[in-house]
């Protein structure tokens, strides 16, 4: 009996390293080969077609991403862990429409919108980006944030509903004064 534990604990040990996060390279859009991109193994993407992606994206674990009517993460972005991207929410029309939401098609209450992630954004864990977003460049969003709309460049972005509570170039500033020799850099793609 013993050894029958031993070697069914062995094979669940094997089994639960393969399944454990990890980070996957070389990620090929429209037959070029994106090789700075990054994604982990446990993100789901539904409608793959329809992510388009810069090069250098982060996307971490356990993250769901739904382009059903297109998602464009620019270059540089890092998507954390836990979030939830997706293009349509059915829930309100789910409600109105009750039992009988299966028998119809253009719904009443189901949103449908493209999702723009603009250059060097951060998305951080726990938060929901819904349809119809437009999250400009350099932006920070925060953890647990629900972000609905349209937001500047630069902007903090925090809370449910998600609202502008800052501006990274403040927060960046000082790394840039201290630091002088990053200006060219970070004029590079904030000058575009």
């Amino acid at each position: 009996m013993n050894f029958l534990y031993r070697v069914k604990e062995s094979i669940l040990h094997r089994l639960s390293k393969s399944f454990r996060p990890t980070m996957l390279s070389y990620y090929k859009q429209d037959g070029k080969l994106l090789k700075n991109v990054r994604i982990s193994n446990t993100t789901v993407i539904n409608d793959k077609k329809n992510l388009k992606l810069g090069n250098n994206v982060f996307i971490g674990h356990y993250n769901f991403i739904e382009a059903s009517n297109g998602i464009t993460i620019e270059e540089g972005c890092q998507i954390t862990n836990f979030i939830s991207i997706t293009t349509h929410s059915s829930h309100l029309s789910i409600r109105l429409y009750g039992a009988e939401y299966t028998k119809h098609s253009d719904l009443i209450g189901y949103i449908k919108g493209s999702i723009y992630i603009g250059k060097y954004t951060f998305i951080g864990p726990h938060s929901i980006i819904m349809p119809g977003s437009n999250i400009g460049k350099g932006c920070i969003v925060s953890a647990y944030s629900y972000v609905k709309g349209t937001f500047p460049d630069y902007a903090i972005i925090s809370g449910n509903p998600a609202i502008v509570v800052g501006d990274t170039r403040e927060m960046d500033k000082e790394y840039l004064d201290n630091y002088p020799e990053l200006q060219s850099y970070y004029d590079k793609w904030t000058k575009q």
